[in-house]
């Protein structure tokens, strides 16, 4: 019966409550829904860690990519080639964490994800070729893809389901101060005390929280222990029916869908293009150029608090922030790279880097799709699905801008044009989802209020 009080609840998730006796204003809790409090903070803490010093491995190339380039001697399109794999296998593990999550738990996925980011970024910090600098990011890559699906279970297990959307907020909030770290700390070391040392230092941060996660890391309140899965549900028919199942769902497909088209711009300029762009195209210092990366970052957290609040109590306002927030970044990347001028005004800049930031949490809202649209036994599975969205836009968009850098003699007006086709892209598919997943989920809801009611005392 739990099974399925836990699917009426994460149908509500998306709509801020009020369905099945999990609403705001006091109202009573199903059985099954956890009941949140400080335990819970401090035990999805510790997976919220993993996910922060995981998303500092992940962005510190992005203030480093000058430095990779003069110390491998590469070009434009081979110091790409460093983040496309690292987005490559980050993409490709989605699924497959997704399953793993679901039938082995986020604590023993976490756990292995942190021995792979931390041997990763050792590897990175030692590597004296180009070749073995590419091994250590695909390495830090797949430990890496372990994290962000592994956190939300553990914030749907620790949780009450009307938390889902700002829980899901929070934790790319955190993630984001990661990106700070890098942006603001880790550019300061490799500047005063190298590659080696920098690297090396950061990865005793894998270490620290492995030692956490160990200890006192757990993937469900006591009482509230997911069903075991039927023999039957784990051969190698069933890993295919359930990814399937999760694909079938309109839900799961606008989530990627939308995951895919918000994400992308922000991220290939954090992860690598943001400061050479800065610097070599619009003739900043290095110094100055991190501060406005400092800026997509500090805009990021602001405007996922927001948003989080307000689509936990708006279930309708999902939509119009993605959509709204692919527009205002088409406009003014649009007006940036269209600017007259050979440089773009301070003040342009600013407000691109403001914009930004609200990729971030727009993309999150993919996940607000995806979670009512199919039951717990799923959710790992569809986030894997939907996260690949934006990492697979990403690393196409690295490896665009890259090769078009070396065809056009570092034209970053004519690299970055790539933003727009894959936008473009991405609208399309999402205004074709979006009436059929309005659609399904209204169906989902009716039957999550039968449920609800009928979940015994």
């Amino acid at each position: 019966m739990s099974g399925r009080a836990d699917g009426a609840a994460g149908s509500d998730s998306s709509t801020g409550g009020g369905i099945g006796g999990i609403g705001g204003g006091g109202v009573r809790l199903l059985p099954s829904d956890p009941p949140g409090g400080r335990k819970a903070v401090a035990v999805w803490g510790i997976g919220v860690a993993v996910y922060f010093v995981a998303i500092t491995y992940r962005t510190s190339l992005g203030v480093a990519g000058l430095d990779a380039a003069h110390r491998f001697h590469i070009n434009a399109s081979a110091l790409s080639t460093f983040s496309i794999l690292q987005l490559l296998v980050y993409a490709g593990m989605q699924i497959p964490v997704g399953l793993l999550v679901d039938r082995l738990g986020a604590k023993k996925v976490l756990t292995i994800g942190v021995v792979l980011y931390t041997a990763g970024q050792f590897g990175f910090a030692f590597s004296d070729s180009y070749g073995m600098a590419l091994g250590s990011r695909a390495l830090l890559g797949c430990g890496d893809a372990m994290t962000f699906i592994s956190v939300l279970r553990l914030g749907s297990r620790w949780f009450p389901a009307r938390r889902g959307p700002m829980i899901a907020q929070i934790a790319a909030l955190v993630g984001m101060a990661g990106n700070l770290i890098s942006t603001l700390v880790l550019a300061r070391l490799l500047h005063t005390f190298g590659w080696t040392t920098t690297f090396a230092g950061s990865a005793l941060g894998g270490i620290a929280v492995l030692v956490l996660l160990l200890l006192f890391l757990k993937d469900h309140p006591e009482g509230f222990a997911p069903p075991p899965a039927p023999r039957e549900h784990s051969g190698a028919a069933s890993i295919r029916g359930q990814i399937t199942s999760a694909w079938r769902e309109p839900g799961t497909r606008l989530g990627m869908w939308v995951h895919f088209t918000t994400q992308f711009p922000a991220m290939v300029f954090l992860l690598l293009w943001g400061l050479p762009f800065l610097v070599e195209a619009q003739g900043l210092s290095r110094g100055t150029a991190g501060e406005l990366l400092t800026l997509v970052v500090l805009s990021n957290m602001a405007v996922g608090l927001v948003y989080g609040q307000i689509i936990a109590r708006h279930h309708a306002a999902r939509l119009p922030l993605a959509l709204g927030t692919v527009a205002a970044t088409a406009l003014v990347w649009a007006l940036t790279l269209c600017w007259p001028a050979a440089h773009a005004p301070m003040a342009l800049l600013v407000v691109l880097c403001v914009v930004l930031g609200a990729c971030g949490p727009a993309s999150m809202i993919g996940f607000d799709f995806a979670r009512p649209a199919n039951p717990p036994e799923r959710q790992g599975t569809a986030s894997g699905i939907v996260n690949m969205g934006g990492f697979t836009a990403s690393m196409t968009t690295l490896l665009a801008v890259g090769v078009l850098l070396d065809a056009t003699g570092d034209n970053y007006r004519i690299a970055f044009a790539s933003v727009f086709v894959l936008e473009a892209l991405g609208i399309s598919q999402i205004l074709r989802l979006r009436r059929r997943a309005a659609r399904r989920e209204r169906e989902r809801l009716v039957v999550s209020r039968v449920e609800a009611v009928h979940v015994p005392a």
